[in-house]
């Protein structure tokens, strides 16, 4: 797998990219051709919180994963956990999805887990009426309802766009065209 390691308010050192490029060698029994797979590792640093986030964006959809702990180390071996489990649960899924297309690169001879998707079902369907407002109103409005993203009609962009609460505690936006 081609890994670009990146720090973030640290200096990554040759010991902490070793350690990653080790762990990240047990994703490539996952893919047919790893050597054509690029992967993304980007190291933070917070307070005492070593935050990495690892992407591995593939032709058909993106693996994301980000994991903190006070420990770089640990970190690492988390969001590693994280990725396989991503990747077994997701299995039956994405080789249903994808079977048709034979160049895909992902193998799937290993074993999946056996929950199969178990409370993945669609249990509630709301219908919304949307009433125009803008991006300073819709947040208000996200505030009030205490949700984490809020469906609205833009009247500053004249689309209709999702507004959500960031982890840092700021606002995204997301908009359609």
């Amino acid at each position: 797998m081609n890994t670009v390691i990146r720090g973030e308010k640290i200096d990554v050192t040759q010991s902490m990219k070793d350690y990653v490029l080790d762990k990240l060698h047990r994703l490539d029994r996952y893919f047919d051709n790893p050597d054509e797979i690029k992967c993304n590792v980007k190291i933070r640093v917070k307070n005492l919180e070593n935050t990495i986030e690892v992407t591995v964006p593939t032709s058909r959809f993106t693996l994301r994963a980000e994991q903190s702990d006070e420990d770089f180390y640990a970190a690492t071996d988390l969001v590693l956990d994280k990725l396989e489990r991503q990747i077994t649960k997701n299995k039956s899924k994405l080789k249903n999805r994808y079977k048709q297309n034979q160049s895909f690169e992902m193998n799937f001879d290993f074993e999946a887990p056996t929950d199969d998707d178990e409370g993945q079902e669609i249990v509630k369907r709301k219908k919304l009426v949307m009433k125009p407002m803008s991006e300073e109103e819709a947040v208000l409005q996200l505030k009030l309802l205490d949700h984490d993203f809020f469906v609205f009609e833009n009247t500053d962009e004249k689309c209709i766009s999702v507004i959500y609460a960031r982890k840092d505690g700021k606002f995204g936006i997301i908009n359609t065209k």
